[in-house]
């Protein structure tokens, strides 16, 4: 029963070893079709990103202690400087009684105002700390998304054609159909994992804004991906022959 509970619990989460895996795999993959290709040099890199956004998610799931500890140290201050404004109130004297009861009053409420912003302002503080190494890895990662696309963008099925006459300035072409519907493959299979890399900061950092950076950064390779399996159906159609795995 609790081999059971143990794998339920694992495909409820993602595993950033195995997005690692998977990603090193698509590498070497690639590697044995088109070992000299930038495309390649683009998956190794992928990986090391990678590698580096997962260790700093599992670091982000931890909390920040100092500010947690400062957060502590401004209650304890605040609860102290209002219990010493209370004990100032005053009724002494009957003449001045009720003028220093409201200045105690007003400097109470005063304190608890401050007190209270204070440790507002320590308790977002940690989220947007978390924020800001969230976004630096997403924009690395956005980045990356661009490069893959840049890599496929010269990719055009028409070229395949016999019609096809090219210009002066049109890039080189030497892929079969085959080889470049697999290399197209490669691409939408990088900018899937770009997705997955991005979900763990989402599975580490509960927060909605990091969420809708998280879906930002996925939507934007779902985009291209769709975009390159436009062309991959285009290559199937022209040759009239089913895609392959590989």
């Amino acid at each position: 029963m609790q081999s059971g509970l143990d794998t339920s619990a694992r495909y409820r989460t993602i595993d950033a070893t195995r997005v690692i895996a998977t990603a090193e795999l698509l590498e070497a993959r690639i590697a044995d079709r088109f070992p000299e290709s930038g495309l390649r040099k683009v998956a190794v890199e992928l990986i090391s990103l990678g590698r580096d956004i997962a260790r700093e998610a599992r670091h982000l799931e931890a909390p920040i202690r100092w500010l947690r500890v400062m957060t502590v140290a401004t209650i304890l201050v605040g609860i102290l400087i209002i219990g010493f404004v209370m004990t100032i109130l005053s009724f002494d004297r009957i003449d001045t009684g009720a003028f220093d009861f409201v200045q105690g009053i007003e400097a109470t409420l005063n304190t608890i105002l401050l007190v209270g912003l204070g440790m507002i302002t320590l308790t977002q503080m940690e989220i947007r700390v978390k924020r800001r190494r969230v976004f630096a890895g997403l924009h690395s990662l956005r980045s990356m998304i661009h490069v893959i696309d840049m890599h496929q963008l010269t990719k055009d099925p028409a070229a395949l054609s016999q019609d096809f006459t090219p210009s002066v300035h049109s890039p080189k072409r030497n892929l079969s159909s085959a080889d470049l519907s697999r290399y197209l493959d490669y691409c939408s299979e990088m900018l899937s994992i770009t997705g997955k890399v991005a979900a763990l900061y989402a599975q580490s950092v509960d927060d909605d804004v990091v969420v809708r950076a998280v879906n930002d950064v996925e939507n934007l390779g779902t985009t291209l991906s769709r975009k390159i399996w436009q062309k991959i159906i285009m290559i199937a159609e022209q040759s009239g022959s089913p895609r392959r795995p590989g």
